[in-house]
């Protein structure tokens, strides 16, 4: 359920963009009409105009995010409030230039921060990021809990690199694509995979 509510601003930004990208005449009037005063000379062209009302929902998305756990009373993770500073400021820019390549480089900034402070935790602080998490509901060997940081931060390594890929190589559509059902599916892909790993060892602990 988590996951889910953590990828919902990126639905939301995939929904507007394809929306957008398919009225691509209204799109550039109501970019025009909405973001006028934020963007460089004022006016929004058909091409750029789905990127740039996508920004707009993802941005709003994710800070309502934050508001209604606070509302709610709920812990908000650290990375959310990186994600809220990216997406504000790398989304800023895209919006003002015309770019979506700022945009488009926020999923692997987000990234290799989240690899970048698993990696620094290990190796400076001897802080294991994954059983700090995950501890409380499972015993694993210390050796393992190496394993399995190690293992998200080549995971997030990678997955920034592919995005990249994906960005410089295809259509904006293209790596809109992507970043919904692409990332979501890979972190399927990798969270069931590193599951099955670890069956072995929680059912060795647990043996009688």
């Amino acid at each position: 359920m988590k996951l889910l509510f953590d990828f919902l601003p990126i639905a939301l930004f995939f929904g507007m963009f394809k929306f957008a990208e398919g009225q691509r005449d209204w799109a550039a009037v109501t970019a025009t009409e909405w973001l006028g005063f934020m963007v460089s000379g004022g006016v929004v062209g058909p091409s750029e105009a789905p990127v740039l009302l996508a920004t707009v929902v993802v941005i709003v998305a994710t800070l309502l995010q934050i508001l209604w756990l606070l509302a709610h009373g709920r812990k908000i993770d650290t990375m959310l409030w990186v994600s809220l500073g990216l997406v504000t400021l790398l989304g800023g820019a895209t919006i003002y230039f015309h770019s979506e390549t700022f945009i488009k480089w926020k999923p692997t900034v987000l990234y290799w921060v989240m690899g970048g402070a698993l990696l620094l935790g290990q190796l400076l602080f001897k802080k294991n990021g994954i059983k700090a998490l995950m501890g409380s509901q499972m015993v694993l060997p210390e050796a393992i809990w190496r394993t399995v940081n190690w293992s998200w931060v080549a995971f997030f390594s990678v997955m920034g690199i592919i995005n990249l890929w994906v960005a410089y190589n295809f259509s904006t559509s293209t790596w809109v694509n992507f970043k919904l059902f692409g990332g979501l599916g890979l972190m399927l892909a990798f969270v069931v995979a590193q599951a099955l790993y670890l069956g072995k060892y929680l059912k060795a602990d647990s043996a009688p």
